[in-house]
């Protein structure tokens, strides 16, 4: 329990919660005396030993609900009847960065174990299939062999969130320094869960000539992928509450790459910081003349012309320049539920760009679509920010509609000069995409660039209607993280001309 305690103290520090050597064996001294049995009384004496401003108690109160919260894996089917509720499709599980080296063998599909018992698959399990597999259908399907097949095709969440804890004690995860362990870590847990006898369960069930067997190695795999997102945002989460960030800049490249929906709200003002000074840097890297010279590119009339007064000797060279011209940027984003926190900073990041894009109108919707350009220019960002999401996140996602809205209001606006920034992850609830809108849209402007906050292994699974909006779009990126959204801002102020 003294090891409990002491990863707690050192969670807060990393939080910015100034504790002492003195402070730190009070706390000790505290919990003896109140023990762990109740939480509520923990929390109270731990908070009168602990921090000591405002703020700290603030950030003390979060990290102490994160630390001592049980915290079960996501019910799929729940998940899916509140998405048909309230028309939306739900929160839409959001797949880990593809880029983590973890020696997985295929993309990860968004699902869950948590049925109600037996072999009865979780509604998103049902229209998604494992990347390069035809789905053999439904039918019966024998007894898994292994623990951790069992656990997840009988879909016991809290047992598995247990196994999954355990196995985190085992690896000791708290002791994650650096952002780039966190593939090796997530095998580690993985592989602590039974992830290799589970595999070679796989293996020889994907082999078999009889049909069940075949059946029951596709479910596993769905679930296996499942799994591995759900441990790896474990991960990212306990590596936020764990890592000893030994400076500013480490916080902030560790903020910059872990995905915006994974990041606790207690750590916004940090990333609204690293918005600011990434918009700032950006501004000074493009606020440059109107001409740019390429050398290597003689004008020949030009230099002829300024050196007749030499008798024709090329004293004088003159090159051809291009004029650069600051892009108009309609920047049109889906503020739904499940892509909400990716268009905060997006579009905090493009309003601190005004030096360098002056000309840029906002738009958001997730049925009817709206502009809202006059909204930032005369408020605080932060406040037309969250009045955007509040008004216009409400009611069923609906590109179609949004296309349709779009093309009433502003398709007479665009030009050659034109550049349309969609942030959204593309599904459409089944509806009507119009994706011929988004093809005049995309005649008509000089660029239309798709930034998808979702993995590319989930673009064409489910209500996603990304493969026809793809075939409209001059660029298509997945923007899930501040790294991300650098790129893509800097790129496009670099080949606008």
């Amino acid at each position: 329990m003294e090891k409990t305690l002491g990863n707690f103290i050192r969670a807060l520090r990393t939080a910015e919660v100034r504790v002492s050597t003195a402070e730190t064996l009070d706390a000790f001294n505290a919990v003896q005396l109140v023990g762990y049995r109740d939480r509520e009384f923990l929390k109270n004496t731990l908070s009168i030993v602990l921090p000591k401003t405002s703020e700290e108690k603030d950030a003390f109160d979060t990290c102490f609900e994160q630390y001592f919260t049980f915290e079960e894996f996501e019910d799929s089917e729940a998940s899916a009847a509140e998405g048909q509720e309230s028309g939306d499709g739900g929160e839409r599980q959001e797949l880990g960065d593809e880029s983590d080296a973890e020696g997985a063998d295929g993309g990860g599909t968004p699902g869950g174990a948590g049925g109600t018992g037996g072999h009865r698959k979780p509604k998103k399990l049902e229209t998604e299939q494992v990347a390069g597999e035809q789905s053999l259908g439904t039918g019966p399907m024998p007894e898994p062999a292994t623990s951790l097949g069992k656990l997840l095709m009988h879909g016991d969440r809290i047992e598995l969130t247990m196994v999954m804890a355990e196995a985190a004690k085992d690896v000791k995860l708290e002791e994650i320094s650096v952002f780039t362990q966190k593939g090796l870590y997530t095998r580690k847990i993985m592989d602590a869960m039974g992830l290799k006898e589970m595999n070679q369960e796989v293996s020889g069930l994907s082999q078999s000539f009889q049909l069940p067997e075949r059946r029951l190695a596709q479910e596993l795999k769905r679930r296996r992928e499942w799994l591995r997102e759900q441990v790896r945002d474990y991960v990212e989460r306990q590596f936020l509450l764990h890592a000893d960030a030994t400076g500013r800049k480490l916080r902030e490249d560790l903020l910059k790459k872990v995905k915006l929906s994974n990041i606790e709200h207690r750590n916004f003002h940090h990333i609204q910081e690293i918005v600011l000074r990434m918009a700032k840097r950006l501004v000074a890297l493009h606020s440059r003349k109107k001409k740019v010279f390429k050398r290597g590119q003689l004008n020949v009339p030009r230099t002829i012309r300024h050196n007749m007064a030499y008798d024709g000797a090329l004293f004088d060279l003159h090159w051809k320049s291009v004029k650069i011209d600051r892009p108009k940027v309609f920047a049109i984003c889906d503020v739904s539920g499940s892509v909400a926190n990716y268009v905060r900073f997006m579009l905090m990041l493009l309003y601190s760009l005004q030096e360098v894009m002056p000309k840029l109108r906002a738009f958001a919707f997730s049925s009817d679509l709206g502009e809202v350009t006059d909204l930032f220019e005369h408020a605080d960002i932060e406040d037309a920010i969250s009045k955007t999401i509040r008004d216009y996140s409400g009611g069923v996602t609906d590109y179609g509609q949004s296309f349709m809205d779009f093309k009433k209001k502003c398709m007479d606006d665009l030009d050659n000069r034109t550049t349309i920034i969609i942030l959204g992850d593309g599904r459409n609830n089944y509806g009507e995409p119009h994706a011929e809108i988004l093809k005049e849209m995309y005649d008509r402007c000089k660029r239309l660039i798709w930034l998808n906050p979702e993995p590319r292994n989930t673009w064409n699974v489910g209500d996603s209607e990304m493969k026809k909006y793809a075939a409209y779009s001059h660029v298509v990126e997945e923007c899930n993280s501040l790294m991300h959204m650098e790129r893509v801002v800097s790129n496009l102020l670099r080949t606008v001309n």
